[in-house]
Parts: C-alpha cells; sequence; structure tokens
C-alpha cells in the first residue's frame, strides 16, 4: 500500500509582480508540520530593466526561510538589518508580535541581467511564542550542515534529522532537508524523520510503489518513519516536517495566528501604517489587499 497520501501540483500565484509556484497551503492540506506555507519563485529571467522589489510588508506569528538556488535579494527590516541572501544561505526571521521586511534586487545587480530561483517559507510558530520579540538570523552556505551517504549528497537547511542539527534556531520539531543524486538510488530515511513528512521535487524525480513523480510535485507522506523511494539520476529533491501543532493556525494576508482576534489587531494596525518603518525603505509598503468581489 502506498504511503503517498497526497499529491499537491504546483499552481501558479501571483506576489505582485512576481509569479510563483504555490505549494502550500492546499484546500486538501493546510500544514505539513510547523509548515504553514510554500512558494517555489522562479527560475525569473529578468533584463536589465527589470527587477525584483517586494515592497515592506508584515508579518506575524511566523518565522520566515529563504533560500536561493539562483540570484540575490537585498533583505531589510524593522530591525535594522540589511543583507545580501545569495544561493545556498539561509535567511531566518522570526516575526512574533509584528516585523515589517522588503526584499529588493541588489543595487549592484539592477542594470544587469539575472535569474531569481528559490524557495520561501513559513513555518508557523507554537502558541506560547507567537508574541515573541521579532529576530533575525542569517547563516552561511559554509555553516549548513552537509554530508554525502551512498551516493547521496545530503544538506540540512534547517531542524534536525539524520543525527544532525542545523544552526538555524527554529522554535519546534522540524526538519528540512536537500537530498541530491547524480544517479540512480534507494532513499532510506524513515527511521530518521519525525511527525509530518512532505517530499518536494524540484528537479529530477522519484520513484515510489511503482508510481513515478516529476519536478513540480509535493507528496504529503502518510507516515514519515515510512520514508522510502527510488530517487532518480540527476534529482534534487526537499524532504521537510515535523511535529504538527495542536491548534489550528488562521492565515490572512501575511498573518499567521491561533486566533482571529490577534490577526485582526495586526490587520488594522497595518492599515493605520503603526507598524515599524524600515531604515532606508520608508517611503513605499505594500497595502493591505481590498477584499475580492
Amino acid at each position: 500500500m502506498s504511503n503517498i497520501n497526497l499529491i499537491i501540483e504546483e499552481r501558479a500565484a501571483n506576489i505582485g509582480k512576481f509569479m510563483v509556484g504555490r505549494l502550500l497551503p492546499f484546500r486538501e492540506k493546510r500544514m505539513v508540520g510547523p509548515f504553514i506555507f510554500i512558494d517555489h519563485m522562479g527560475p525569473v529571467q529578468m533584463n536589465e530593466r527589470e527587477n525584483m522589489d517586494v515592497m515592506p510588508h508584515p508579518h506575524i506569528g511566523l518565522s520566515t526561510l529563504t533560500f536561493l538556488f539562483e540570484g540575490s535579494i537585498m533583505h531589510r527590516d524593522t530591525l535594522g538589518t540589511a543583507i545580501e541572501i545569495k544561493p545556498g544561505a539561509v535567511n531566518w526571521m522570526t516575526a512574533g508580535k509584528g516585523i515589517v521586511h522588503s526584499e529588493r534586487t541588489p543595487e549592484y545587480l539592477r542594470h544587469s541581467t539575472k535569474t531569481m530561483h528559490g524557495l520561501q517559507i513559513w513555518v508557523a510558530l507554537p502558541k506560547e511564542l507567537e508574541l515573541m520579540e521579532p529576530e533575525f538570523y542569517h547563516i552561511n552556505e559554509e555553516d549548513i550542515p552537509a554530508w554525502a551517504d551512498g551516493g547521496l549528497q545530503y544538506k540540512l537547511v534547517a531542524g534536525e534529522a539524520c543525527g544532525h542539527q542545523s544552526p538555524v534556531p527554529v522554535y519546534s520539531k522540524l526538519y528540512m532537508l536537500e537530498i541530491k543524486s547524480t544517479t540512480q538510488q534507494t532513499v532510506k530515511i524513515g527511521s530518521e524523520l519525525y511527525g509530518e513528512s512532505g517530499l518536494y521535487i524540484l528537479k529530477g524525480g522519484i520513484e515510489s510503489d511503482g508510481n513515478s513523480f516529476g519536478p513540480k510535485q509535493l507528496l504529503v507522506a502518510k507516515d514519515s518513519t515510512l520514508c522510502e523511494f527510488t530517487i532518480e539520476a540527476n534529482s534534487t529533491i526537499y524532504i521537510f516536517g515535523g511535529e504538527p501543532f495542536a491548534e489550528e493556525r488562521f492565515i490572512d494576508w501575511n498573518f499567521v495566528a491561533t486566533s482571529k482576534e490577534i490577526i485582526e489587531a495586526a490587520k488594522q494596525k497595518w492599515i493605520a501604517q503603526q507598524f515599524d518603518k524600515i531604515k532606508g525603505d520608508e517611503t513605499e509598503f505594500v497595502p493591505y489587499p481590498a477584499p475580492k468581489r
């Protein structure tokens, strides 16, 4: 019997000037462990007149994880952070009670051709920490645990799995694991995982129980401990998940919380422009979306 409970096809979503492939949330599966939102961004080709400019916008109740395959993003936030994220590094921003950030093409790249490609992920915070003070951490690529085993190359982007722990300061039991293979291999890591588990195919494919799956598919496992499959040659996949929370999470725009009252308060605060401003990026902002008709 197949261990795959749900197959989610990547579907287009508009985030302003960019179209992204949205994986979570999905109507039949709102979260996988504490992971509540996953966008596959790109690959987007931009000419010398096109740039990424995600204007200042707020978050509450979550941590954001940005992980690039290609390109570069200049991150600024209301903690005073101004840092460039490059491929292989991890930006981990915990919004807690509220933070505002912007994501733009760095100045030195704005008049050249470029590519943007990566994952943008939201991880819900535990209820007791959803209104914590905001934090920001940048982890360089060389500090992310990486190892080889049986012809497979592993990288633990965040969390704890397979006897390794990422330096990304997460607040719940979770994992985000990259697996690459140049040849066809059998992957048996179920005993190393826990909670709920999802598998995203970025490149190549996998075979499980006689079924083949390819790029831009997210597979949600019934039981993470049964995670065994064949990975095809020249494939890159991401396995993520962890212990689910007991409480439901509500999402409204960029806000995540265990209660609609917390979200409504944040919404009104943003509409009134009472969040802190980003130093050096004060003049623009993303307005709260108008209701759909």
